[in-house]
């Protein structure tokens, strides 16, 4: 089966995915001493991903953001976005009683979530979920789900 069939085939099993069929792949030559490490990469969830990105930052003390050119005049209002407290984190906390409720909010929050994936996620909770997102925002998530019933902070 080709890789076309493949995307073709789970676009129709998953309507979530619909969106991948257009997305082309980039065929990239993978060094012999990094195929079984990224061959069991191409196999993590999103979800996983996401975890094993912030284990490499904090155990390596770096981070995966693009590096930024700051122009002389950016420099005061990142600090007084900061200060403001602009920028925050959503941490789901809990998943509450009405798990499938939170599950379909955190799907409607976070649309390139998957079903399991947001499952796994509202099970490992504590968990972030969303980082560096303006301030109303925040709020608005966290109402989303706080409605059906989940245990939101913002830090």
């Amino acid at each position: 089966m080709t890789k076309e069939e493949k995307k073709d085939e789970a676009t129709a099993t998953d309507p979530s995915r619909q969106g991948e069929a257009e997305v082309e792949e980039k065929e990239v030559e993978v060094p012999k001493k990094f195929k079984d490490l990224v061959s069991e990469i191409e196999k993590m969830s999103v979800l996983e991903l996401s975890e094993l990105v912030k284990v490499l930052e904090d155990k390596f003390g770096v981070s995966s953001a693009a590096p930024m050119v700051m122009a002389g005049g950016a420099a005061p209002a990142a600090e007084a976005e900061a200060e403001e407290g602009g920028l925050l984190s959503v941490e789901l906390t809990g998943g509450g009683d009405n798990k499938i409720g939170v599950i379909k909010a955190l799907r409607e929050v976070l649309p390139e979530l998957g079903l399991k994936d947001a499952k796994d996620l509202t099970e490992a909770a504590p968990k972030v979920i969303k980082e560096g997102v303006e301030k109303a925002e925040a709020e608005e998530i966290k109402k989303k789900l706080e409605e059906v019933g989940a245990k939101v902070t913002l830090k």
